[in-house]
């Protein structure tokens, strides 16, 4: 029955913003899942600013977990400077955060200037708040989705082109 139900709401999430219906692979090393209400945490950005994801509810959120020393996010995130944080970057109801696994601020500022890439970084030392969304020892390189109630609709997990335009698309409906 609880099947059924996780069914039913993935269906329901997927209709509301013609949302493909997508399962994560277990190898994808997600404790979180779709249709659940993001994880409540504070995020300080390489300015210094705090934000606090209780208080990004109404808004579409991007939330990509990333690290300097990931090849594959280097790879990743000019895309998505270029396809998503371009794009929505002035649209008030879209929020977009890269956040470093366990790097200090100087080195993630670095990280930012060599990619390039102009949208927010956050800090997470000690994995506070990756280890919320992925199994200890999973690798960066991923991006969690979430729509303007607060749920995860959308994950991804490394650089792979066809599942990147699918979150492009899965953000484009959502803004609708």
């Amino acid at each position: 029955m609880k099947n059924l139900t996780f069914i039913f709401l993935l269906l329901t999430i997927s209709a509301q913003a013609q949302i493909p219906v997508k399962e994560i692979p277990a190898d994808y090393g997600y404790i979180v899942k779709i249709g659940q209400q993001v994880p409540d945490f504070d995020l300080t950005t390489t300015d210094g600013k705090t934000i606090r994801m209780a208080d990004l509810k109404g808004r579409v959120v991007m939330l990509q977990f990333t690290a300097s020393w990931c090849s594959v996010c280097r790879k990743e995130m000019p895309h998505i400077e270029s396809d998503i944080w371009k794009k929505y970057k002035n649209n008030k109801n879209f929020a977009l955060y890269g956040i470093d696994l366990d790097e200090p601020v100087e080195k993630v500022k670095e990280f930012a200037k060599q990619i390039p890439v102009t949208y927010p970084l956050a800090l997470d030392l000690k994995g506070g708040i990756f280890y919320q969304f992925a199994e200890k020892g999973a690798g960066v390189t991923r991006n969690v989705i979430v729509d303007k109630t607060g749920k995860i609709v959308y994950m991804t997990r490394l650089y792979k082109k066809e599942e990147f335009q699918e979150m492009k698309k899965v953000i484009a409906d959502l803004l609708k």
